[in-house]
């Protein structure tokens, strides 16, 4: 349906601190011929952006879009094959963009770590994209890929093995880099949505909230997205203490969504959780545990200053604005590293490792989106017959993988054989 869109992929947001790093990439990255457009409110800051990717670039057209204008947003999927956005927080902008292109039939990848977008997205046009044959694609930066991405690539290499369905499944982050004021307003715009609607706290609190089908998901052992307790508990060789990683609440339910989407194949004794390591220290049990309790309180903090105007004026203050972010060289200086364990229903254990140069929520995230978009727009042989709103894994999955290794990442599975069976 978008063989003969003027565009191949359009970049909306673009002036943004993360949309401008996207389109840097994009500039070094894009195929000869590529027509990409940028998009954003304002025409003068996108021709100056446009000046500083150089030549390759000459010829992107620009696109003065606001993403209030349903019918500028309309006009704008109905031209494109690909639209990526960096527009948050994605609660309070995204929808009509997002509505536009399951309309149209246009592909669709974003950066949203919120929850509730995502359900809100999932009841609202996830038929729709069906029956047009758009793929809304969510969570397309370190907010989800590499849990996905490993998750499902450790699911179909045990598969393989003919090793027997995925048991219990730990993801272990470790990082170098800032949090961004775009994830700090995502996470704002949540609890201000809870605060008008008490109700869509199940959304945040449920770990299958994103379920396509609640009834049909496992429940072998119980699950939680909060984590505290010793290494070794992941594998023998292990050493310290590992607790709740912050990103954990959303990146787990976008992988078990991922499940359901594929008919839960990760086997009904799935249980997946993320944790962050926090060391071997004597004091490294305090960290662990206030890294868990950290997470739940920290969320619960910004919940109640969300509910009055003085609140708000005070986290204004206190956390980083909106598009706003290090300085190149810290970016680049920045890296990170997910460890993902698993044992199957037949004993065998595998680790699936993702790893990347680049600062994760913004350097590394930039390249996610960028090839993202770039997936979804040239390599339509390769990927999956499916549309609807999905996951990176059940949009992309291995083309995608194909394409961040090529972009210098680590990601690999390996049949550990050092666990004791």
């Amino acid at each position: 349906m978008t063989e003969n869109r003027e565009f191949d992929l359009v970049l909306f947001g673009a002036t943004g601190f993360v949309g401008q790093t996207t389109a840097h990439y994009m500039a070094a990255s894009a195929p000869d011929g590529a027509r990409i457009a940028l998009a954003g409110r304002s025409v003068e800051k996108l021709n100056a952006l446009r000046d500083r990717l150089g030549p390759v670039a000459a010829a992107w057209e620009l696109l003065a879009v606001d993403a209030a204008d349903s019918e500028a947003l309309d006009a704008l999927a109905a031209r494109t094959a690909v639209v990526i956005t960096t527009v948050g927080p994605y609660q309070r902008y995204g929808l009509p963009l997002l509505a536009a292109c399951a309309q149209r039939g246009t592909h669709y990848a974003d950066l949203t770590g919120e929850s509730i977008f995502t359900r809100i997205a999932i009841d609202r046009y996830h038929d729709l994209a069906i029956a047009t044959g758009a793929r809304i694609v969510n969570s397309c930066g370190f907010d989800s890929i590499p849990s996905d991405l490993s998750v499902n690539l450790l699911h179909r290499t045990a598969a393989a093995d003919n090793a027997g369905a995925l048991g219990q499944t730990t993801l272990i982050a470790t990082v170098k880099g800032g949090v961004s004021g775009g994830t700090v307003d995502s996470a704002r715009a949540m609890w201000e949505a809870i605060a008008a609607e008490p109700a869509l706290r199940a959304v945040i609190a449920d770990p299958y909230s994103l379920s396509p089908d609640r009834a049909r998901e496992p429940r072998a052992g119980g699950q939680s997205d909060h984590a505290l307790g010793r290494a070794k508990s992941i594998a023998p060789e292990l050493k310290g203490w590992v607790g709740t990683f912050v990103m954990a609440p959303h990146n787990t339910k976008i992988v078990r969504r991922s499940n359901g989407l594929l008919g839960w194949a990760y086997g009904p004794e799935f249980r997946y959780r993320e944790v962050m390591d926090a060391g071997a220290e004597p004091a490294a049990p305090l960290i662990a545990a206030a890294t868990a309790g950290g997470v739940a309180a920290g969320m619960g903090a910004v919940a109640v200053l969300s509910r009055s105007r003085p609140g708000r004026r005070l986290l204004d203050r206190l956390l980083p604005a909106p598009g706003t972010g290090p300085n190149e060289k810290d970016r680049a200086a920045g890296w990170f590293r997910t460890a993902t364990y698993t044992r199957t229903v037949t004993g065998a254990n595998y680790l699936a490792t993702f790893a990347g140069q680049g600062d994760p929520g913004y350097q590394a995230t930039a390249v996610m989106l960028a090839e993202s978009g770039l997936c979804l727009a040239f390599d339509t042989a390769q990927l999956p017959d499916r549309a609807g709103v999905l996951t990176p894994a059940t949009a992309m999955g291995d083309a995608l993988a194909a394409r961040l290794r090529a972009a210098g990442m680590t990601i690999k599975v390996d049949r550990d054989l050092s666990i004791s069976q």
